[in-house]
């Protein structure tokens, strides 16, 4: 491009092509990129700068990366035509939160309000999402109280990753509120929402909350997705209602449309997950009767299921339709296996075992 007689070095070519390089994870190429349009004449301006932030934290290593950032981030606060804008703090606050590196949120917070740029919808959704993300939900809450102290109103994102993230800890009476509240804005629900409600009452298994949740849904004039009817055949797989989960799968399959492959692994993960591995022998069997072609992540989860139920058998006859299908399983293929195996030796699980205690209903959540 640069040896056309139209080109002109210009910092929006720069800026999209350092982003383009560090969403590659090539933060070298981005760096490199930076330094040649200096060299080209251009000077960097705060869109070069956010560019080239986000291109290193797309690195791997997430810690040396937020180090550079806010190098980046504190060389842009002493240069007039590069002063940080909201695009760079919404950055910035989302990385550190993702690190659940609360001080530096707060600190970027105060820094911000200090500053001429203003905190914007993003802005909240970004952190609120990463410590959700996270399970930090006090923190996720304290963010969404210094949301409303701003009068920045809450859009469809905000009530889903809300939502999700109640899910998730299973703190249900929040989830249900937040949901109440929804319904009750001028936003609408989508279909995320009804899907998150429903794997979550799943994992907890609440069948008939979850099967409310679809009722609603369907009440409400919205069509399901392959994604909804993944996330009913994942909850009935967790309450144990396997025929019920496969009733689902074979509707979707008789419906006419295309059976997506995610919605097979669903079905199979079902049948894994409530020791049934024969049966997912025989659905992955008829895989091509019903256009699925199977794909690493289908290999692997059977693989796992039937290392962890010792099935020498089974796992001989997977391994030759992988053959046949040309999948190659890498080390870390095989190491997965082998954690899979070990944890159904080792001790029981407690991880995930609640406390019990839970806050009253918080103010903050009247959004």
């Amino acid at each position: 491009m640069q040896k056309q007689r139209w080109y002109v070095a210009d910092n929006g070519v720069y800026s999209k092509l350092i982003s383009v390089m560090g969403k590659k994870g090539q933060t070298r190429m981005a760096m490199w990129l930076f330094s040649e349009m200096r060299n080209s004449g251009c000077r960097p301006d705060t869109s070069v700068y956010n560019a080239l932030i986000s291109a290193h934290l797309n690195s791997k290593d997430k810690a040396k990366a937020l180090e550079k950032a806010v190098v980046y981030f504190n060389k842009m606060k002493g240069m007039e035509r590069c002063q940080p804008n909201i695009v760079t703090y919404n950055i910035l606050l989302r990385a550190f939160a993702q690190s659940r590196n609360v001080e530096k949120v707060n600190s970027l917070f105060k820094d911000l309000d200090e500053s001429i740029a203003s905190p914007d919808i993003y802005t909240y959704n970004g952190v609120m999402d990463a410590y959700g993300k996270n399970g930090m939900i006090r923190d996720m809450e304290s963010v969404l109280s210094r949301m409303k102290s701003n009068q920045c109103k809450p859009d469809t994102i905000t009530f889903n990753l809300l939502i999700d993230s109640y899910g998730k800890k299973q703190q249900f009476d929040k989830m249900e509120q937040v949901f109440k509240s929804l319904l009750h804005s001028k936003e609408r629900p989508t279909l995320p929402t009804f899907n998150s409600m429903i794997i979550n009452y799943g994992k907890a298994r609440l069948k008939e909350q979850a099967e409310s949740v679809f009722k609603k849904m369907i009440d409400m004039k919205y069509s399901p997705s392959f994604i909804t009817y993944e996330s009913l055949i994942m909850m009935y797989g967790y309450c144990d209602s396997v025929s019920k989960a496969r009733e689902i799968f074979d509707g979707v399959a008789e419906s006419g449309q295309e059976m997506k492959v995610s919605t097979f692994n669903v079905m199979l993960d079902v049948y894994c997950r409530n020791g049934l591995p024969m049966e997912a022998d025989k659905l992955l069997l008829s895989a091509n009767s019903i256009g699925i072609r199977p794909n690493v992540s289908t290999y692997k989860l059977l693989y796992k299921a039937y290392t962890k139920a010792n099935m020498k058998e089974l796992l001989d006859k997977l391994l030759k339709s992988m053959d046949k299908d040309g999948i190659v399983p890498n080390k870390r293929f095989f190491l997965e296996a082998l954690g899979a195996f070990l944890s159904s030796t080792g001790s029981p699980e407690s991880g995930s075992a609640s406390t019990g205690l839970s806050r009253p209903q918080d103010e903050v959540l009247k959004i």
